[in-house]
């Protein structure tokens, strides 16, 4: 099968690019905002510049019988723009909707969408997991655009015949992840005393090589088409308990202190954290049933497994600085 990765130097994008490029059925290309060395020998690289409504995709997506999208403007914590959902509005929806008009127009088969959870929400305060069927209520810009993308999808594959299929992972973990669960390693790591004992809600991750595994059963599956999936370890875990195993992959003691959360959403809306302290004490717990009930999808790698990896991978990061 001949398939096209989008944003193939990105933390998905990257790993994905290399589980295909080990399957001989593939042809692989890899559409890239600028030369990078780090690609496969036998996957062919093709510049595209920076996602938007102006980006010519045609010799990316010649020859293409699928398309796996993982371009796209990420959620950024201290938005330097003006207007933030523009500019989500501009990549996610605009540049979205402009490469699937071009694949659909070049006859490619199938384009499967990289979403996001938070297009349900930033959250699950009730202990109802989401699911994949559950009206959508995105809060902040960028689950706005990627739901706002989903919907342009959706009205061009109803146009124009191209299967789509969407992917909503919550937080993704693991070799080169980058953002807060990179601090949250580093502060473990260094024995940083956290005051997050008493916190008692549950989260939903899922480790990125389950993500590519869900990704790769996507590409060719019949009963895949036209399908919104939700997927995750299938293992929520309290923070506290993630902060625990986290110590235990990387054999440090564990430091939590118990302070009551009222106390720590005060002192972190002080310092401008608000947002960040959101994703430590609240909970998000999806419910991946029906990619395994419909695609006999299950996850590859437990938690732990995901864990170890991630951490062998900062242990290597450390060491080499």
């Amino acid at each position: 099968m001949k398939l096209l990765v989008t944003g193939a130097s990105g933390f998905v994008g990257s790993a994905l690019l290399f589980r295909l490029s080990l399957d001989a059925q593939h042809q692989v290309k890899a559409a890239l905002r600028h030369e990078v060395s780090n690609i496969p020998e036998n996957v062919m690289p093709v510049q595209v510049g920076d996602l938007g409504p102006e980006t010519d995709w045609q010799l990316a997506v010649s020859g293409a019988n699928a398309i796996i999208h993982t371009a796209a403007r990420v959620h950024v914590m201290s938005d330097k723009v003006d207007d933030p959902l523009a500019e989500y509005r501009r990549v996610n929806v605009e540049g979205t909707l402009h490469l699937a008009r071009q694949a659909a127009a070049a006859g490619v088969g199938r384009f499967i969408f990289i979403s996001s959870i938070k297009v349900n929400g930033e959250g699950t305060p009730s202990g109802r997991p989401y699911t994949a069927d559950d009206k959508p209520a995105p809060v902040e810009p960028y689950g706005v655009s990627k739901r706002e993308a989903e919907d342009g999808l959706r009205q061009l594959a109803a146009a124009t015949g191209m299967e789509v299929v969407i992917l909503r992972p919550p937080l993704v973990y693991g070799p080169g992840v980058r953002g807060n669960f990179l601090r949250l390693l580093s502060l473990v790591d260094r024995g940083f005393p956290l005051p997050l004992r008493l916190v008692d809600n549950r989260r939903s991750m899922i480790y990125l090589g389950n993500l590519i595994d869900a990704i790769n059963l996507c590409i060719s599956h019949p009963k895949a088409a036209g399908k919104t999936f939700l997927v995750s370890d299938c293992e929520d875990v309290s923070t506290p308990e993630l902060i625990r195993r986290l110590a235990e992959v990387l054999d440090r003691p564990v430091r939590l202190l118990p302070f009551p959360q009222t106390l720590v959403r005060f002192v972190c809306k002080l310092f401008g954290k608000s947002v960040e302290v959101d994703r430590l004490l609240d909970s998000l717990v999806i419910d991946s049933s029906k990619i395994r009930n419909e695609l006999d999808w299950k996850p590859r790698y437990t938690m732990t497994q995901g864990l170890e990896e991630t951490a062998a991978w900062y242990r290597r990061k450390v060491n080499s600085v």
